[in-house]
């Protein structure tokens, strides 16, 4: 059965750090994008990893956060560090398996306490 699970959220001061996973069992990898969502606002891209090892990281975060795989456990890592309270959002995990086919993973709260 195809499963995409997250995990790594939760309470952080302000300046700490949270590595956050996507794994995925049945799902063949072909790019993986973290997107976060504050309450009130729109969804918006945080870091992207392709299967050719390209990256991309969004203005608001760069420097702070890195975006990984690991190919063996077909898992992908976002660690965040230096950690500010406008982080505070649902995390999700978008998994794309072809150029076009797509899925959610459920999200992961994080929270960074001033």
């Amino acid at each position: 059965q195809a499963q995409l699970v997250e995990s790594g959220g939760g309470l952080v001061q302000a300046g700490g750090s949270l590595r956050l996973s996507c794994a995925a069992s049945g799902f063949s990898f072909r790019a993986v994008n973290w997107y976060r969502q504050a309450l009130g606002k729109q969804r918006e891209l945080v870091a992207g990893i392709s299967s050719e090892g390209n990256t991309n990281i969004a203005d608001s975060v760069k420097g702070r956060v890195t975006i990984s795989r690991d190919n063996a456990e077909n898992t992908v890592y976002l660690q965040m560090n230096s950690l500010k309270p406008e982080d505070t959002g649902v995390y999700y995990c978008n998994w794309f398996t072809t150029l076009v086919r797509q899925y959610w993973g459920q999200g992961t709260q994080v929270t960074v306490s001033s």
